[in-house]
């Protein structure tokens, strides 16, 4: 079987090199490069992750190919994003990436040469009734399926995720006994290619700053002011600089540059039960025929290890959510995430609306 493996330089592709050539394959590496060589801002420097990609090939006596992918990133997940952005809306590159890029552009012009795209995200796949599902990892805390949330039925099933039913400590573990180069290197962080840029200064050279008023929502009384409404997103706590806090974003006024703030935990308003999704993608080849019904599954509306029971129902205007408790920071732009009951199996995701 002819393997394709993305490599990062990080850990955890590195250890999936490892399992490969444990199971009996010789997967060919890729390295895709995104980030702007020669923007001092955000060329996000690929140089020590291409050597540590160089340092595992050779280790394991694999062909590494850099694959450069800038101008199809920057098209498409840098204008998804800042688009977003303007229309006050919180978006997710990363989910955008793995559809369009890693899993969209790569399969289209390399990955289709071979059976399998094999990967270092914290994902599963199940197989059932001759059809591979995105199942959830072992480890919780890593589980990256919201993150994944985009991409069809056909991509998963070009898919290996080899560190899936591990937890980090184990790919830890692995790598240490391996005496992989990569071994301590520490997880990256941030949005897709920015994990060394900072979003602020990413949103920044596109929007430049444009001064407003932070509005307390109950009273209408000014709090203080921002540098630019794209700046913020629903739910925020930090960063806003008011005192006497905690003060969260509630809602933002794109047309005036106004951001709404409420203050403390029992604020109705900073609570909601339900929302609406458009554009619903299903992963599951829309097995989960929606109607009237509601049906029961369990749901993500940010990363995180947990998952919140609800119920989803087909309206007119999209997917409508009902929550089994109470929401803090629902933010319109970014992606609901549907699982079954049991949390098992990722069925889709919508845009918040």
């Amino acid at each position: 079987m002819n393997i394709a493996t993305l490599l990062s330089g990080g850990v955890d592709s590195s250890v999936v090199v490892h399992l490969l050539k444990e199971a009996g394959y010789t997967p060919t590496l890729f390295y895709i490069k995104i980030g702007m060589d020669d923007d001092e801002l955000l060329h996000c420097s690929s140089e020590e992750d291409i050597e540590m990609a160089s340092l595992i090939a050779r280790k394991y006596g694999c062909k590494l190919e850099i694959v450069d992918l800038h101008k199809d990133y920057w098209d498409n997940v840098v204008s998804y994003t800042i688009n977003k952005v303007k229309l006050g809306l919180t978006p997710n590159p990363d989910v955008m990436c793995n559809k369009l890029i890693k899993f969209g552009v790569f399969e289209e012009r390399v990955g289709k040469e071979y059976d399998k795209t094999a990967t270092g995200h914290y994902a599963t796949t199940i197989e059932n009734g001759g059809k591979v599902y995105l199942g959830t990892a072992k480890d919780p805390v890593k589980d990256q399926t919201d993150f994944l949330a985009q991409i069809d039925s056909l991509q998963v099933s070009k898919l290996m995720f080899p560190i899936g039913n591990l937890m980090k400590n184990e790919v830890r573990e692995i790598a240490l006994k391996a005496d992989l180069p990569s071994a301590k290197r520490q997880d990256s962080q941030g949005i897709c290619f920015l994990g060394k840029v900072n979003y602020n200064d990413f949103i920044r050279r596109y929007l430049g700053e444009k001064e407003g008023p932070i509005v307390e929502l109950e009273t209408g009384k000014i709090l203080g002011t921002h540098k630019g409404y794209w700046f913020h997103t629903v739910g925020q706590r930090k960063g806003l600089g008011l005192s006497g806090g905690p003060w969260y974003v509630i809602r933002k006024d794109v047309e005036a540059n106004i951001v709404y703030a409420s203050k403390g935990f029992d604020v109705d308003t900073q609570y909601g039960y339900e929302f609406s999704m458009r554009d619903f993608h299903f992963i599951t080849d829309n097995q989960w025929k929606l109607d009237s019904n509601e049906i029961d599954i369990t749901f993500k509306i940010r990363h995180t290890p947990d998952f919140t029971r609800g119920k989803i129902v087909s309206t007119p205007a999209g997917v409508h959510l009902l929550s089994s408790q109470r929401l803090q920071g629902i933010a319109p732009g970014q992606f609901g995430v549907i699982y079954d009951a049991e949390s098992r199996i990722c069925i889709g995701s919508g845009e918040i609306i």
